[in-house]
C-alpha cells in the first residue's frame, strides 16, 4: 500500500497504479483529462528520490514541459528539478529532469551519461504515439531505454489499452494496465439552437437516459435545404455573443469556446467587446494587467505595437481572450495564467488547447462538429470530441461539467448524439524506420539485434494481430468469388465474350450522345489508387492520377484525382461522357495518405514522369468502348441460354469481387512485410548514397546520426554537397529554412524571395537532390522525402539580418505565432548543423545564425520564469 502524503483521498486507480510501481512493474494509466493521472507520476518521482536514483518526466510539447517543470519545482525545490527542451537547459544533472520526448530519444541514441542511475521515465500523453510525424519517437524510447528503467505511461482513455500494455510487457517486462473510465466530474451534454420564429435560444439535453433526445430531430433540416441562407431558415446557429450571455446568465463560466479557425477566434473577442459584454470587476482587471505585463515584459514597445497589444489587453480586461497557434507564446501564456486564476471568463480557442495545458473550465462550447483540414471538412472523431470536452468541469470546484454543441444545418442531431455517447478511441501505431533511426541502429547494434528491435515495435505487434482478421475476410471473399465464377460460367459459350458484345452494342447505340451511367460507374469502380486516366475536355484535360475511389450508396462511385497542375478533382459518373480507361500507373508513397499535401506532391512528381499518349476520344472510334463487333449478341450462344441474365449479372460482379480479393491480399502482404524488411530497404538506399558500407557507417553516416529531422537525409546530403558552405549567417538561415518550413494548407503560400543568385541556385540544387532521392525512394517503395519550401526564406533571412518584427512581418501574410514557431524549428536545425557540419566555417555560420535568430519575440517566447519569483498560480486539484 503506497504511503499517503496527500491531503485528499486517493482514487482506486491511483492506488492500483502506485502499488504496481512499488512492485517494480511499469504501468499504463488510461484515464480521462483531470482525473489525477499525474499523482501516479509524482509517486514514481518520489520512489526514485527515495532510492537515490533519477526520474525523467517527458511530455510531447515544450509548453507542457515548462508547466510540469514549475509544478515539480514547487513540490521538490529548484535544486532537485531540471529542464531540457532545446529552448532551455536548466539544471540538467538534477535527479528529476523534465524534457520533451525527442530530447530523451536523442539522449538514448547518444548514449548520454545522464541515463546512468535512471529508475523511472514518465511518458505523458503516450497516446501521441499515433501521431504521423512525431509518434515514432515514443516507440523508439520504449524499445531502446535501458532494460532496468520502469515506465509510467499516462494516456487519455483508449479502447485498446490492454493491447498497448501487452506490447509494453513484451518489450520491457511486467506492465500493469490501470483503466479509469469514470470522469472525475460528471459531464452534461447539451445542444443549442436559435429558433428565429420564436426569437429564442433553445437548449436541450443531447442525451436522455444515455440515448439521443427524441426532441433533437425536430431541429434537423432537409439536406437539400441546408445551403439556404440564414434568413430563409427557421433555425440557426446561435451567435457567439448570444451564447456568452447564456453562459453568464446560467452560471456556466468560465468557459472554453472551441472554434476551428484562428481568425474566427480573434473575431469572437472583437464581437463580444462590441456587444458591450464585460465579465470582470475592477480588482480583476488590475490583476489581469499585472499578469499580462509580467508575461510581455521582455517584449519591446515596437514589438507590442506590431502584435496589437492594446486590442489583446482590452479583451483580457473585459474577460475575453483568444488562444491559438497564431499567437506568440507570451500572449498565450498570459491568457492561460489569467484563465487558471478565474480572471478571464471565456477563451475562444482552436483545438490546440485540447492537449496537455492545465486549463479546466466549468463549460465547453463546440461551435462546429466539423473542421477544415486544409483540403476538406471532416467530422470530429469520438476521440477528438472526448479530448475537447475533457476540459469541462473543475475537480473540487464544480459538481458537473457542461459541454454544449451548437446546431448546424449540415449535421443531423443523431450525429451530435452519437459523438456525445461514443467512447471509442483505438490507438494505432505510426511507427516507420527513418534514415536517422537506421543510422543509429547500425551504429549501436549488430544486424540481428537491430532487426529484432524493429520487430518489437508496436506497429509490428498490431500488424501481426491484424493479419488474422484480414485472413478471415479474405477467406470469405474468395468463397464468394468462387460462387460468382461458377455463376458466370455457361456450357453454351464464353460469358465474357457475350458480355463484351452486349456492352459494345449498348455503347455503339449511344456513340453520338453520352453512354449510360451504369457503364461509366462500372468503369470507375474498376479503377484503383495509382491508376492514370485521361480527362477529355475542360481546363483539366490531360492525364490525371487516381488518389482514391469511394463506393457510395446505390452503386455510386466517386473518384478523387490529381493533375500535373496540382488540381485535385472529385468526380462522379455524371462528370464523364464515356467510361474512363486506365492508361498507366504511378507508384504511391507509403504510408497511404491521399489527403496529405506531401503525399500529393509525390504523386504529382511521379505523374509528371509517366509517358502516356493522349488516347482517342471514345467518339472517334465509332463506339464508346472502342470495340468493333464482328458478331452480334443475338448470334452468340450464351444469348440463347435460359440463365443468360444470371450469367451476365455474375460476370459484372466478378470484376469487383476480384478487385476486393486483390486488395485484401495486398493489405496482408503489407502487414506481413515486416518493418525489418522496410528497414533493409532504407539501409539499401543509405548504402547506395554512401552512408553505409555493409553494416558499418561511413563518414557521411556518422554525420547522419546527429541530424534529427523529418528531412534528415536531405539535410545530410546538402551538407555533403557543400550547399550550406560559404554562406553568411543570414543566407544560411534562409537556405536551412527550406527544410523546416512547410506551407500551411488553407491559405495562400508565401512568395519566395532570394537575397542573391547564389542562394537561389543552392535552393534549386537542393530541389534536384530531392528529385534524385525521391526517384530512389519510389523504386524501393519508401516514403518520399519532402522537398525544400522557400516560402519562409525571406523572413528567416531578414530576422537573422537583424530587421525588426514590424519590417519582417509587414505584408507577408504570416501570423506572429507561426513566425515564432517556424524560427524556433529553424533554430533547432541550425544548432544540429552547427554540431554536424565538417566544414568549420559552416559550423560557425550555423551557430552565428542561430544566435542572431534568438532575439526579441523569439527569445521572449522561449523564456522560463524563475520558480522562486513567479506568482504562485493555483493548480487543479489532482486527487
Amino acid at each position: 500500500m503506497p504511503e499517503r502524503g496527500y491531503d485528499f483521498d486517493l482514487d482506486r486507480f491511483q492506488i492500483e497504479a502506485m502499488t504496481a510501481l512499488e512492485r517494480g512493474e511499469s504501468v499504463l494509466v488510461a484515464a480521462p483529462t483531470g482525473s489525477g493521472k499525474t499523482v501516479v507520476a509524482e509517486h514514481a518521482v518520489e520512489l526514485a528520490l527515495r532510492s537515490g536514483r533519477k526520474a525523467f518526466y517527458t511530455t510531447p510539447i515544450k509548453a507542457l514541459s515548462n508547466q510540469k517543470f514549475h509544478d515539480l519545482v514547487r513540490r521538490h525545490g529548484a535544486g532537485q528539478v531540471g529542464l531540457l527542451t532545446g529552448d532551455n537547459t536548466i539544471n540538467g544533472d538534477a535527479p528529476i529532469v523534465v524534457m520533451t520526448t525527442e530530447v530523451l530519444r536523442n539522449m538514448i541514441y547518444a548514449r548520454s551519461g545522464a541515463l546512468v542511475g535512471l529508475r523511472f521515465v514518465v511518458l505523458d500523453e503516450v497516446h501521441y504515439l499515433q501521431d504521423a510525424y512525431r509518434g515514432p519517437v515514443w516507440e523508439e524510447v520504449i524499445v531502446h531505454l535501458p532494460p532496468e528503467v520502469r515506465l509510467v505511461c499516462l494516456s487519455a482513455t483508449v479502447s485498446n489499452a490492454e493491447e498497448l500494455t501487452s506490447w509494453i510487457t513484451t518489450v520491457r517486462g511486467p506492465t500493469a494496465t490501470v483503466i479509469e473510465e469514470r470522469r472525475p466530474v460528471a459531464l452534461e451534454n447539451l445542444f443549442a439552437v436559435e429558433d428565429r420564429l420564436r426569437d429564442e435560444l433553445v437548449v436541450i439535453p443531447t442525451l436522455t437516459g444515455g440515448k439521443p433526445n427524441r426532441q433533437g430531430s425536430r431541429y434537423d433540416v432537409d439536406p437539400r435545404q441546408a445551403w439556404r441562407s440564414r434568413n430563409r431558415r427557421r433555425y440557426a446557429t446561435p451567435t457567439r455573443s448570444e451564447l456568452v450571455a447564456f453562459l453568464d446568465e446560467h452560471d456556466l463560466l468560465p468557459a472554453i469556446y472551441f472554434i476551428f479557425s484562428r481568425a474566427a477566434c480573434d473575431d469572437a473577442v472583437t464581437a463580444c467587446l462590441r456587444s458591450g459584454h464585460r465579465l470582470t470587476d475592477g480588482d480583476e482587471r488590475a490583476r489581469i494587467r499585472h499578469l499580462a505585463e509580467r508575461h510581455v515584459a521582455s517584449l519591446s514597445d515596437a514589438d507590442l505595437e506590431v502584435l496589437d497589444h492594446r486590442r489583446w489587453l482590452a479583451g483580457l480586461e473585459a474577460g475575453f481572450a483568444a488562444h491559438h497557434a497564431g499567437m506568440v507564446p507570451p500572449f498565450k501564456e498570459a491568457v492561460e495564467a489569467c484563465f487558471v486564476e478565474g480572471l478571464v471568463k471565456v477563451v475562444f480557442a482552436t483545438e490546440t488547447l485540447s492537449l496537455g495545458i492545465n486549463m479546466p473550465a466549468r463549460s465547453v462550447v463546440i461551435e462546429k462538429l466539423t473542421k477544415f483540414t486544409g483540403e476538406r471538412h471532416e467530422f470530429l472523431t469520438p476521440a477528438q470530441y472526448t479530448q475537447l470536452t475533457g476540459r469541462a468541469g473543475r475537480r473540487g470546484i464544480d459538481d458537473h461539467g457542461t459541454a454544449i454543441a451548437l446546431w448546424s444545418p449540415f449535421v443531423p442531431f443523431a450525429d451530435v448524439a452519437a459523438l456525445a455517447a461514443s467512447r471509442s478511441f483505438r490507438l494505432s501505431s505510426a511507427f516507420r524506420p527513418t534514415y536517422n533511426m537506421a543510422a543509429n541502429l547500425v551504429r549501436r547494434y549488430p544486424a540481428d539485434r537491430a532487426h529484432r528491435l524493429l520487430n518489437l515495435s508496436f506497429a509490428q505487434f498490431q500488424a501481426d494481430r491484424a493479419v488474422v482478421r484480414l485472413e478471415t475476410r479474405l477467406a470469405a471473399r474468395k468463397a464468394h468469388l468462387d460462387e460468382l465464377r461458377a455463376a458466370a460460367t455457361c456450357e453454351l459459350g464464353d460469358v465474357g465474350e457475350y458480355r463484351a458484345l452486349v456492352d459494345a452494342e449498348r455503347s455503339a447505340g449511344r456513340a453520338r450522345g453520352s453512354v449510360g451511367e451504369a457503364e461509366v460507374r462500372e468503369a470507375l469502380s474498376r479503377l484503383k489508387p495509382g491508376d492514370v486516366i485521361w480527362l477529355h475536355g475542360g481546363k483539366s484535360a490531360g492525364k490525371a492520377a487516381v488518389l482514391s475511389v469511394s463506393h457510395r450508396k446505390a452503386g455510386a462511385v466517386r473518384l478523387r484525382v490529381i493533375t500535373p497542375q496540382r488540381r485535385v478533382l472529385n468526380l462522379g459518373a455524371a462528370d464523364f461522357r464515356h467510361p474512363p480507361a486506365r492508361i498507366g500507373e504511378v507508384p504511391l508513397p507509403q504510408p497511404f495518405a491521399p489527403q496529405s499535401a506531401s503525399f500529393q506532391r509525390a504523386v504529382i512528381q511521379a505523374l509528371q514522369q509517366v509517358a502516356v499518349s493522349r488516347p482517342p476520344a471514345p467518339t472517334e472510334t465509332g463506339a464508346a468502348g472502342g470495340v468493333i463487333a464482328t458478331t452480334t449478341s443475338a448470334e452468340h450462344p450464351v444469348g440463347h441460354c435460359p440463365e443468360r441474365d444470371r450469367h451476365l449479372r455474375a460476370a459484372r460482379q466478378l470484376a469487383r469481387a476480384e478487385r476486393e480479393v486483390d486488395d485484401l491480399e495486398r493489405q496482408i502482404r503489407s502487414h506481413t512485410e515486416s518493418l525489418a524488411r522496410q528497414f533493409d530497404r532504407v539501409c539499401q538506399l543509405l548504402e547506395a548514397w554512401g552512408y553505409l558500407e555493409g553494416w558499418s557507417l561511413t563518414r557521411r553516416g556518422e554525420r547522419l546520426v546527429r541530424i534529427f529531422h523529418e528531412s534528415d537525409l536531405l539535410v545530410a546530403e546538402s551538407l555533403e554537397a557543400g550547399l550550406l558552405d560559404g554562406l553568411d549567417p543570414a543566407s544560411l538561415a534562409g537556405v536551412v529554412s527550406c527544410f523546416t518550413y512547410e506551407h500551411r494548407a488553407g491559405g495562400p503560400p508565401l512568395e519566395p524571395w532570394f537575397p542573391s543568385a547564389t542562394v537561389r541556385h543552392r535552393v534549386e540544387q537542393i530541389g534536384q537532390i530531392t528529385a534524385e532521392l525521391n526517384a530512389d525512394e519510389r523504386r524501393l517503395g519508401l516514403s518520399q522525402t519532402r522537398g525544400p519550401d522557400p516560402g519562409f526564406l525571406a523572413l528567416a533571412h531578414a530576422w537573422a539580418a537583424g530587421e525588426g518584427l514590424d519590417d519582417v512581418l509587414a505584408e507577408e501574410g504570416i501570423a506572429a505565432g507561426d513566425f515564432v514557431r517556424n524560427v524556433k524549428q529553424l533554430l533547432d536545425l541550425l544548432r544540429q548543423i552547427g554540431e554536424a557540419a565538417s566544414e568549420p566555417q559552416t559550423a560557425v555560420a550555423a551557430r552565428l545564425a542561430s544566435d542572431a535568430l534568438f532575439r526579441g519575440v523569439v527569445a521572449a517566447s522561449s523564456a522560463i520564469e524563475s520558480p522562486e519569483t513567479a506568482d504562485q498560480v493555483p493548480t487543479e486539484p489532482v486527487g
